[in-house]
């Protein structure tokens, strides 16, 4: 093997609590890590590295500044994250050659290099020690063709990880987007049809109100007749809403006496005056304030002005739900607003709600229990959403159609958090697939129906982003995810999500 030159030793200082001992060459050679460097590079790694017995406690602290990469020679070391508020143990072992650290300084400032775990020993350990720049000029002098790899290993995989959510993001909001378009499409299309018949009986009261006008009608009489028109017009407002065979039999009450005072094609009128709430003491208002002789034409003037009323009504509920949409759409998206802001947890669940309304089905039924005290909380809304969509779309395709999706918020004054959690009535998630379902890629969907990242995304928005825990609970028949996010915002970026990478068989990587 052809050696690079060596640089000068750079002594660094060692943590309070570990006690320098002598450094082998022997010892360094037996580790897999080193067995291939020549005597040259071994001798230059125990001049320019230590080794360090530590006692049992803390070695280094997840977020702080990543100053040496430690191989274990003796003892038992404890890795683990946090999670929320948290240290979650990811890795025990006392396996001789396991490494952790600083491993990552060969790339320099490109990445951001903090401990990305916190290191702990149980029991009295020895590491052998070297500091992060040694670390990362013997990396790059000695191995520069394995660090190019590596590199672009590395940085290969985060674009990849980059694209596949940006295309999970994609897909949520074509699928949203197609929901929205049907839902907006009704709404649209109930306002067009109104609109078209409200010009129709707009021209024909128009035309009604000549006849009356050029009529043997007295001005007490018309001025009667007004305030019929506008008393109906307000009671259109007010009209109760009522039961079908309520409906039918009211109809039939008024047609019968539309058909016993002469009134050619009463039927038609009937349901009009009984949608707008007017019933026979107010035709009897009418017919007592007009002759036998034109009690038709006052009367079909009047159903013009009830139909006026009631499409108007419709144009304005169909535009009023168009509004709401987009408003939702908007809240959804969060386009007109900060990335990280102040949020009401509840408005940001009713937008994504209102969005999925279309895809969720009718045979659904949505149960919100939220508890409207809880404090706005710090947070990426949009994000958030997406973490909503996720949890939403996967409950609903689990419940394939039928069943409960209960969506509840509430205090945990245990931990400083709020709690938003979604449940449903499907099979459940069953124990042997529990443990992978925040996998990337992981699926128990048909192929080509799931891409295995909405857990594995929102589990990242949710911890990394907003350091808060995403945790479920499944027995058939109730199903909870569980979103734990921090009333206050966090003073500091966690390390991101420790990405997947395969290890040779005697390389164990305790990071």
């Amino acid at each position: 093997m052809t050696t690079q030159p060596l640089p000068p030793a750079q002594p660094s200082r060692a943590p309070q609590t570990s006690q320098a001992m002598p450094c082998g060459v022997d010892e360094l050679r037996s580790l897999f890590l080193f067995e291939k460097l020549s005597d040259e590079q071994l001798v230059w790694l125990c001049g320019e590295g230590r080794v360090e017995l530590f006692g049992p406690g803390q070695v280094y602290a997840e977020g702080d500044a990543a100053t040496c990469f430690y191989v274990l020679l003796e003892g038992t070391v404890v890795l683990s994250r946090r999670v929320g508020e948290d240290d979650v143990e990811v890795n025990r072992t006392s396996a001789t050659g396991v490494y952790s650290g600083a491993f990552m300084a060969y790339l320099g400032d490109r990445v951001p290099q903090v401990y990305n775990s916190s290191l702990r020993v149980t029991v009295p350990s020895r590491f052998f020690v070297i500091s992060a720049d040694s670390f990362a000029w013997m990396m790059r002098e000695w191995f520069p063709m394995a660090v190019h790899m590596l590199e672009g290993l590395f940085f290969g995989n985060r674009t990849t990880q980059q694209a596949v959510s940006q295309r999970e993001r994609l897909l949520a909001l074509g699928s949203l987007s197609a929901g929205l378009t049907h839902e907006l499409n009704n709404p649209a299309a109930a306002a067009l049809r109104a609109t078209s018949a409200l010009r129709e009986r707009v021209a024909g009261m128009r035309h009604k109100l000549g006849m009356i006008a050029a009529g043997p009608f007295e001005r007490a009489t018309l001025e009667t007749l007004v305030g019929l028109q506008e008393g109906a017009a307000e009671q259109v407002a007010k009209a109760p809403p009522l039961s079908p065979m309520e409906a039918s039999d009211r109809e039939d009450a008024v047609g019968d006496w539309l058909d016993a005072h002469g009134i050619a094609g009463g039927w038609d009128l009937a349901p009009t005056f009984v949608q707008a709430g007017l019933d026979i003491d107010w035709l009897e208002q009418v017919a007592a304030a007009v002759d036998e002789g034109t009690l038709e034409g006052a009367l079909r003037w009047l159903n013009y002005t009830v139909e006026t009323e009631l499409l108007m009504n419709e144009i304005q509920d169909s535009t009023s739900r168009i509004s709401s949409l987009v408003g939702a759409a908007r809240q959804y998206s969060q386009l007109d607003r900060s990335p990280f802001q102040v949020v009401d947890v509840h408005e940001l669940l009713d937008s994504t709600l209102q969005m999925f309304s279309g895809k969720i089905g009718p045979g659904v039924t949505i149960v919100k229990e939220y508890d409207r005290t809880l404090p706005r909380i710090p947070g990426y809304p949009s994000e958030l959403n997406q973490v909503w969509t996720n949890l939403i779309d996967n409950a609903v395709s689990a419940m394939e159609g039928t069943g409960t999706l209960t969506v509840r918020t509430a205090l945990d004054s245990d931990r400083d958090h709020v709690l938003v959690e979604f449940g449903d009535t499907g099979p459940g998630v069953g124990p042997d697939i529990r443990e992978r379902i925040f996998e990337p890629f992981f699926t128990t969907k048909p192929v080509g129906e799931g891409t295995g990242l909405g857990l594995d995304i929102s589990w990242r928005i949710v911890v990394n982003k907003h350091h808060g825990d995403l945790q479920v609970e499944s027995v058939p028949g109730d199903t909870r995810f569980r979103v734990h996010l921090p009333l206050t915002a966090p003073e500091r970026e966690p390390a991101p999500k420790p990405e997947p990478v395969p290890a040779p068989d005697r390389q164990q990587e305790s990071s």
